[in-house]
């Protein structure tokens, strides 16, 4: 075996378990959000809410008064707290997915690896969160959770093929 051929097969070798790093990170960004108390994580949630009110009455020069600014965030609050679960989860799975794939898992085998690890991570965190103060278990969090998942692993496989039938055919 040549240098070059040993040195690329060390890099593999070293850089292939890396590339599960940012999967790690997503798990424990994750897990931080999750082990907010209760009235920690309102307020965060609270705060995008506030945000992405301002931004539409801005955007849409819809000169809200405070009063109906607040009325639109208890409005969609329930929607932003719901849509950050799904898009946590998508996230995680396209981290999970991208290495899964490397490592030669694809088509359905993908679906199901990955959607075991997505969703099982996200019942273990919803049954951390019975243990958080002001926070609950939720099944339907669970299956938020798994929705955004799927999604980010379909993205994965489209992304995949495509690349395959075009950049590295």
């Amino acid at each position: 075996m040549t240098l070059n051929r040993l040195t690329k097969a060390l890099m593999r070798f070293i850089l292939k378990p890396l590339s599960f790093a940012p999967a790690l990170l997503m798990m424990y960004i994750i897990f931080s959000f999750s082990a907010q108390d209760g009235a920690a994580s309102a307020n965060l949630s609270y705060k995008v809410s506030y945000k992405a009110v301002s931004i539409a009455d801005r955007a849409l020069d819809l000169e809200l008064t405070d009063q109906q600014v607040a009325r639109c965030i208890r409005k969609i609050h329930y929607y932003v707290r719901k849509l950050a679960h799904f898009t946590e989860y998508f996230l995680l799975a396209v981290t999970i997915a991208f290495p899964l794939y490397v490592y030669g898992i694809r088509g359905i085998w993908l679906v199901i690896t990955g959607g075991i690890l997505c969703v099982g991570f996200a019942a273990l965190d919803e049954l951390h969160q019975y243990f958080v103060s002001g926070r609950s278990c939720s099944a339907r969090d669970v299956m938020i959770d798994g929705c955004g998942s799927l999604l980010g692993i379909v993205s994965v496989r489209i992304v995949g093929y495509i690349g395959r039938k075009t950049i590295f055919s």
